[in-house]
């Protein structure tokens, strides 16, 4: 890889944030070319760390994931001596990112004003549960609550059951996902304007325009409900039983229906009253699962996919175990699972991120850092010398134990 060919090469982004909805959008910048140095307690670290189980060496995978490609400094920001480092970091910095409930950060004197009196065209980052007003701003809040209060959980599950969470952490990556949208943007804006930006990112308001098609029906006064693998407004699109587990078909449109009824050997359904438009199958969705899932129990996933896909052209696909997923024919022909040489665990796993530019290169160049892995090389590439470093470290910058 050409690294001067990555986007945000040159890019440097200070990390406060812990978990996921800091720590998935900092590695998207990353993935992208961006330098990170994610600060962190010292001797304990990111929660996400240890969030486990399972652990690898004493340490979640499940933080690699999300941490590829990054340094890590270990900052006691409670004494004077790490506040003055970071506040170092933060004027050569492009991107200061944090995930404090509102309120911390100025107790901690990171709070906007005092980051920007160190550097006045940085873009200030702040994510929390509920934002910065309203209300709610200063409740606590994790993806499971947000799921619930965005209405996710209320539509997600089966028909006259519980609500259910989904499986990933749902809303903690849309949050994510906003805010490296919001920094780049940001980054774009200075680029033509030479003004820094503050960004107020909360994790309910993330979540609220991925509602889409549930929100339509709201606005046509109309309630959504849970419905399992069934769609709102299109039939047949959801989960049926095979002989051998399950399969997802999705029929969009009159010619992919007729297609499906043909290659299942099932005409007649074409020529039902009940099942002629889409609004009709939708109207009598139960039917439709009835009449389909009869048949197609019959033969096994695999077989269906020969004789739906690569015969007749039907959009349908197995419904995989996570292993599957990650590691198949077309992952493999597309480099999306790869992996990363570490000096001390190995070859670990990397989960590539998804854009492919045709002049541009992006990918994760290191593995996720270990605790404190950069304490002082960060700083010596801001000019600390040997004497600061130590001086810093005797001050308790990098912790008691540092």
């Amino acid at each position: 890889m050409t690294t001067d060919d990555r986007i945000l090469e040159g890019v440097r982004v200070i990390d406060l944030t812990t978990f996921v909805t800091g720590g998935f959008c900092s590695l998207m910048l990353a993935n992208q070319g961006a330098e990170v140095i994610k600060v962190e307690r010292p001797g304990a670290g990111d929660d996400n760390r240890h969030s486990g189980p399972p652990f690898i060496d004493g340490e979640s995978p499940y933080f690699w994931t999300v941490n590829y490609g990054k340094k890590s400094v270990e900052l006691d920001l409670k004494s004077e001596a790490g506040r003055e480092a970071l506040y170092d970091l933060a004027s050569e910095a492009d991107v200061f990112l944090q995930n404090y409930r509102p309120g911390t950060a100025d107790r901690l004197d990171v709070d906007e004003e005092t980051i920007r009196s160190h550097n006045d065209d940085i873009i200030y980052c702040a994510i929390s549960a509920f934002g910065q007003t309203g209300p709610w701003r200063q409740r606590p809040g994790y993806d499971l609550m947000i799921q619930g209060m965005s209405g996710i959980m209320s539509v997600t599950g089966e028909d006259g059951g519980r609500p259910v969470k989904v499986g990933l952490p749902m809303t903690d990556l849309i949050t994510a996902m906003w805010a490296s949208f919001g920094i780049s943007n940001a980054l774009y804006r200075r680029e033509q304007t030479g003004e820094g930006e503050y960004i107020d990112l909360g994790m309910l308001d993330a979540a609220l325009p991925w509602l889409t098609k549930q929100a339509g029906k709201v606005f046509a006064d109309e309630s959504p409900s849970r419905m399992g693998t069934k769609d709102p407004v299109l039939a047949p699109y959801q989960t049926f039983e095979t002989a051998d587990g399950y399969i997802n078909v999705a029929c969009l449109n009159q010619k992919l229906w007729r297609g499906l009824c043909e290659a299942i050997d099932r005409p007649e359904l074409a020529e039902d009253d009940r099942f002629e438009t889409n609004g009709d199958r939708v109207e009598h969705m139960d039917e439709l699962e009835a009449e389909l899932e009869k048949t197609l129990s019959e033969l096994t996933t695999e077989e269906w996919m020969t004789l739906l896909v690569e015969e007749a052209g039907i959009p349908a696909g197995p419904v995989y175990e996570v292993e599957d997923a990650l590691y198949n024919e077309q992952t493999e022909a597309r480099d999306a699972v790869t992996t990363i040489e570490d000096p001390e665990r190995g070859e670990i796993p990397v989960i590539e991120h998804p854009l492919n530019y045709g002049h541009a290169d992006s990918g994760f160049e290191s593995p996720p850092p270990r605790l404190g892995e950069h304490n002082r090389s960060v700083f010596e590439e801001l000019g600390y010398d040997e004497a600061t470093l130590d001086d810093l470290e005797e001050r308790g910058a990098f912790g008691d134990d540092s």
